[in-house]
């Protein structure tokens, strides 16, 4: 048995299909998330990675299978509710207008307006611009950062949210080292704390340190999934990219990169 399986689950997707154009965003997808674990979502562009995450967010309804949170379908909840629940960073957030650090960082207390909860606005709010380090920039148009800025600006959002399942698309993709560093950190943090976490990111070798679990997509499908020694192979990466891959495990994790060897040509049928 899995050590993840006695753990609380959150949010479960079963065979999720999501259409597309010219194929399936995704076809017959199943996860689940639990509390005090990190799960990674990884493939190559266009794989589905951020569809999923939306589903698993229910900001968006697959045509076939069904998202559950903690057994209620996803379908049913608010969208208030599923706010108070879980928080997501999408890939990008385009801004209308420019508004205020303080502004755009409030708005993840937006789900907690009059409720038990609102009272704990301003600690979560400063809590949660501490831990991006953004609190120098508090008065600042979001307009005037460069883009690592803002993306510790809408990281600080989701913090500030206080939901109990953290949805993370490419949050480290306008990052610099210190800033990988200190996402790393935070999401360590929750998932000690008893947190869901769900991260999409392109550096692998960044997600075997901090997952636990992980997911392979591969145009649209599931490829496989488990911790990450069964999904950080030489094989399984290869599949995965569609290029040859190599792995080498340090004390710290594990260093994935394009192999420099030539692909193999494929066997011979029969």
């Amino acid at each position: 048995m899995s050590q993840w399986a006695q753990e609380p689950e959150v949010i479960r997707a079963q065979h999720v299909s999501v259409a597309g154009t010219q194929r399936p965003r995704l076809h017959d997808v199943s996860v689940s998330v639990h509390r005090g674990r990190v799960s990674a979502i990884i493939g190559a562009n266009g794989s589905g990675k951020s569809t999923l995450l939306e589903v698993l967010s229910a900001e968006i309804s697959p045509e076939a299978g069904e998202v559950t949170y903690a057994s209620r379908p996803a379908g049913k909840i608010s969208a208030r509710v599923a706010a108070q629940e879980r928080a997501l960073l999408a890939q990008s957030t385009p801004m209308a207008f420019s508004f205020s650090v303080l502004d755009v960082v409030s708005w993840g207390r937006i789900p907690w307006q009059g409720t038990d909860r609102q009272g704990e606005d301003d600690e979560a709010i400063a809590q949660a611009m501490t831990d991006t380090r953004i609190s120098h920039l508090v008065d600042r148009r979001i307009s005037e950062l460069s883009g690592g800025e803002q993306a510790r600006v809408h990281l600080a959002r989701v913090l500030a949210q206080r939901a109990k399942v953290l949805l993370l698309d490419e949050a480290d993709a306008t990052l610099d080292v210190a800033g990988q560093g200190e996402l790393d950190a935070i999401v360590s943090r929750r998932r000690d704390a008893g947190d869901a976490i769900v991260l999409v990111s392109h550096d692998l070798s960044r997600v075997s340190m901090i997952a636990d679990h992980v997911v392979a997509l591969r145009e649209g499908e599931c490829l496989t999934q488990g911790a990450v020694d069964e999904v950080f192979t030489e094989a399984v990466l290869s599949e995965t990219f569609d290029i040859p891959m190599q792995v080498t495990t340090t004390d710290t994790g594990k260093f994935v990169h394009r192999s420099t060897d030539p692909p193999r040509p494929p066997k011979p049928s029969g």
